[in-house]
């Protein structure tokens, strides 16, 4: 069964610049001014086409500014493509950005509540739930604190603890795994392998070619917006880390 289906996928954003005629020439030139915004865009995604099925573990590589990230928010909903088409079949669980969906002024506990809401539990659910996330997260003496006054590698811990324990049909993970100190980020790859054989599919985002040979089943690059190799993480990272992209 297929959980995640991309069918030629565009996805651009206009590019911002600084008006290099001022402010008040740019208006008398105001029809040039703004199809000169037009013309400026950055393509983020071109034409992607390829499909995750479901219960497999698939790493997104490339450099910076390849897509990767675009691609995640695209399967969660967050963004919606300009041209193709996105299939996501089961419940989403993201972890797309280190603090994303947490209120900074609400405890630890709060924001466990709030998260778990928002990935459409209810009340009860999650507060069933609330000691074994805030056991993972080993944060049990911060819990009462805003998540204002959290580090970092606090808030990683936390975001991974609740993503991992409300049983996603989809895991959406980009670069979690590498805030936080040594002990946490392995435990972090134990949980993995676990929600791995409850046949969760994992999308993975990270520059650490190790994570993804050490925990994905297939790799997926892409260079420039666009899948230029797909296939075993061996092979396709062979092909990624000769490439002229990789800084070395």
């Amino acid at each position: 069964m297929t959980a995640v289906r991309f069918e030629h996928v565009s996805k651009w954003y206009p590019r911002y610049h600084q008006l290099v005629r001022g402010f008040k020439a740019s208006l008398l030139h105001l029809p040039e001014t703004l199809r000169s915004f037009k013309r400026e865009q950055f393509l983020a995604l071109h034409d992607v086409s390829f499909q995750i099925q479901k219960g497999e573990t698939v790493g997104l590589v490339g450099a910076n500014g390849s897509g990767k990230s675009t691609t995640l928010a695209l399967i969660a909903g967050v963004l919606v493509p300009q041209t193709g088409r996105v299939e996501v079949k089961g419940r989403v669980c993201p972890l797309l950005e280190l603090g994303a969906g947490f209120h900074p002024d609400l405890t630890g506990r709060e924001n466990i509540v709030l998260n778990g809401i928002l990935q459409g539990l209810t009340r009860r659910e999650v507060l069933g739930r609330m000691d074994e996330i805030i056991a993972f997260s080993e944060l049990e003496y911060f819990l009462d604190q805003p998540i204002r006054t959290y580090s970092s590698g606090m808030i990683a811990r936390l975001g991974f603890s609740i993503a991992a324990h409300l049983d996603p049909e989809i895991l959406l993970i980009d670069e979690i795994l590498s805030v936080g100190d040594l002990h946490f980020q392995e435990k972090c790859r134990d949980k993995l392998r676990e929600i791995k054989t409850r046949q969760v599919t994992i999308v993975l985002v990270t520059h650490a070619s190790a994570e993804v040979r050490r925990l994905c089943d297939r790799a997926i690059w892409l260079q420039e917006g666009r899948v230029v190799g797909t296939g075993d993480p061996d092979s396709v990272l062979a092909r990624y880390e000769q490439s002229p992209c990789v800084v070395r």
